[in-house]
């Protein structure tokens, strides 16, 4: 099981260049040919993102996509995690969004947390590109 961090949704939301490769991905999850969680906090992330760039019908669209997904589940962070990241932040150098994220990877077990953020290299859990999964 995969963590997917919030830039591979927003990749494709934006319509930025890595977009066909997360749409690639992300079309794993959706047959559930892969399996993988996305945290409450990517899913509000990407809500104040959409929202700042004025592009609410966007917004409506992806969060109702969201349940059509076969192989993606939604994990509520919890306080322990939140706790964690805190502490992360400061051993690893993280920023709290990637800490957040690292904190519930670890606590899930995740088999690697999806990214582009390289602040995920040298962690316990391994960061991979969307490329990186068939």
């Amino acid at each position: 099981m995969y963590l997917v961090d919030t830039n591979i949704f927003l990749e494709i939301l934006l319509g930025q260049t890595k977009k066909e490769e997360c749409e690639r991905f992300l079309e794993l999850l959706r047959k559930g040919k892969k399996s993988g969680i996305v945290t409450d906090f990517t899913i509000h992330s990407i809500m104040v993102t959409m929202y700042n760039f004025g592009n609410l019908n966007g917004l409506r669209i992806f969060l109702s996509s969201l349940a059509a997904y076969k192989g993606l589940r939604i994990y509520h962070t919890t306080m322990s995690d939140e706790v964690n990241a805190t502490e992360f932040a400061v051993q690893n150098r993280l920023d709290i969004d990637d800490a957040i994220q690292y904190a519930s990877a670890l606590g899930l077990k995740a088999e690697a947390i999806v990214s582009f953020d390289k602040h995920f290299n040298n962690l316990k859990i391994a960061r991979k590109e969307p490329t990186q999964i068939t």
